[in-house]
């Protein structure tokens, strides 16, 4: 149910704080709290923050730029609108960040998307994303929540949490979350929750708000919970797959064409476009220091740079229009991890996808079985960070998508990655980093 978006109607919530967020660019989300009674100040004008909150680092480091240091000042500001109960008294929102006089900032990911979906609908078209968040749970010392064989996808092993799960549930309704669906997942103490189709904006403010609601939750049944891409060095990692539908004046993209499995030319050329920029933005959609990890053939986290139908080990995961499918044909970006900042991870496929179908580009062949045993397969996705990281700094594609801002900030947070945890044992790296974008 939506919270009223008034002091009076919230205090008859119970809500006594007011949070507002961003996600920086190291995928953290970072907030600050006022009383209720401030709360126009929040929307009117805003909170102080420095520049340097956009270049924090996952070890609370901060990674100066040229032109992003101890100087200046932005505001977070949020819409009473958006206000979710994300806890006891306290209630959430997502925040724009702006310059002095309101302005969106050039570090300001969250009107990036706006700008997108702005674009979109100049070019007649609706976008829809949709997103399944994988994390795991940890016991209160952050290991594993359970000693037990895991089952994957098991009765046991969900039940076991049941009360968790069940508290997840209702926190999620009162906080006005789509969520679709949520089951432990393959890995040991895995859960995915699933979040329903919207406009792309308000998407990714859902994912945000997911993963606070998460957190707070297991927290309450003594559990914490890590966003982390690999959490365990050699267990399975944590996806973030991003889903996307397009559809113009005379219907869907993906769907009710002459194409494979139905597509319009323009729902082809929306693969192609974002098939053919995965090199160039895998630093936004898998930069960390942890991601190639993940990020390997075996691991059905869409190592390859192909599509295909139903296919967990492509890149690009076409599922068709068929009564299974209640929201209609999508693709499924399966190489985003949580690692990444969701409102940048949705900038770049929505952007890539626009180029495609502005360009025309022509869809490659399908690869129907797993990549890695095709009789010609399709190329790996190049997960050596240094040359994930300078390929994103120097893409005409980035720079067309992107601000210089935020290309600048991005490169220079995942290189103090590589500098301080590059050269580490895994196993520390990943016990160090397994709490690093928990909320």
């Amino acid at each position: 149910m939506p919270l009223p978006n008034d002091v009076e109607g919230l205090h008859a919530e119970g809500v006594a704080l007011v949070a507002g967020s961003i996600t920086d660019l190291a995928g953290v989300t970072r907030a600050k709290y006022v009383p209720l009674r401030r709360l126009d100040a929040f929307q009117r004008a805003g909170m102080g923050v420095s520049p340097s909150w956009s270049v924090f680092c996952v070890d609370s480091g901060i990674a100066f730029t040229p032109n992003i240091g101890v100087d200046g000042d932005l505001r977070i500001r949020i819409d009473p609108a958006d206000l979710r109960l994300i806890d006891d008294g306290i209630a959430w929102a997502p925040g724009d960040l702006t310059d002095q006089g309101g302005a969106p900032a050039a570090l300001c990911t969250r009107s990036l998307l706006a700008g997108v979906e702005s674009a979109l609908h100049a070019k007649g078209l609706t976008a829809r994303v949709g997103v399944e968040l994988e994390c795991t749970m940890l016991s209160a010392e952050a290991g594993h929540a359970s000693a037990d064989p895991w089952s994957p996808y098991g009765v046991r092993t969900s039940l076991d949490r049941a009360a968790f799960l069940v508290d997840l549930a209702a926190a999620a309704d009162r906080a006005g979350l789509p969520v679709e669906q949520i089951h432990t997942e393959y890995g040991h103490d895995q859960l995915e929750v699933s979040i329903a189709p919207n406009t792309p904006v308000a998407a990714v403010d859902t994912v945000a708000a997911a993963r606070i609601v998460i957190g707070r939750a297991a927290a309450r049944h003594g559990m914490r919970i890590s966003f982390s891409p690999v959490p365990f060095e050699g267990e399975a990692g944590n996806g973030a797959h991003l889903h996307m539908s397009l559809s113009d004046d005379e219907g869907p993209l993906f769907s009710g064409g002459d194409g494979p499995y139905g597509m319009r030319k323009a729902g082809e050329s929306a693969i192609a476009g974002v098939l053919q920029t995965l090199p160039d933005l895998l630093g936004v959609y898998a930069g960390c220091v942890l991601s190639a990890a993940r990020l390997k053939p075996g691991n059905w986290a869409g190592a390859a740079q192909c599509w295909g139908l139903e296919n967990r080990e492509a890149a690009v995961r076409f599922v068709a229009a068929t009564p299974g499918t209640p929201h209609g044909a999508n693709v499924e970006l399966k190489l985003v991890d949580p690692s990444a900042n969701p409102y940048l991870a949705a900038v770049s496929f929505l952007g890539s996808a626009l180029r495609g179908i502005e360009q025309g580009l022509e869809l490659p062949a399908e690869v129907p079985k797993d990549p890695a045993k095709a009789a010609q397969p399709p190329p790996m996705l190049h997960t050596d960070q240094q040359t994930v990281i300078k390929a994103l700094e120097t893409s005409p594609v980035a720079a067309d998508l992107l601000t210089p801002a935020v290309i600048e900030g991005l490169v220079a947070v995942r290189r103090y990655e590589i500098t301080t945890f590059g050269d580490r044992p895994p196993a520390e790296t990943t016990k160090a980093l397994r709490l690093a974008w928990s909320c």
